[in-house]
């Protein structure tokens, strides 16, 4: 194998590491008790897991502008989507 693939290799062997670390850590938030926090601590780590994801594996890093906007566009979206959805189960 050349430089450049031991290195794309060793990078997702490390991506990989991290969202593994990143599990342990939300497997372990679980059994710790934070009261409310718990959920927002969950949250966050699902949005670094996503995050890695979209970032590495989708190859946004290296596309163009647009279509980083359009992905964003989607998770913005999708943040609608879910406070619509909170707003209409807290006014009931």
């Amino acid at each position: 194998m050349d430089s450049h693939a031991d290195h794309a290799v060793r990078r997702y062997f490390g991506i990989f590491a991290a969202l593994l670390v990143l599990l342990v850590i939300t497997v372990g938030a679980a059994y710790v008790h934070l009261g409310a926090a718990n959920i927002v601590v969950a949250l966050v780590i699902a949005v670094v897991k996503a995050s890695l994801v979209a970032w590495v594996f989708m190859h946004l890093r290296s596309s163009t502008p647009i279509v980083i906007l359009f992905a964003l566009g989607g998770v913005f979206w999708l943040v609608i989507l879910i406070l619509l959805t909170a707003a209409d189960f807290l006014a009931r």
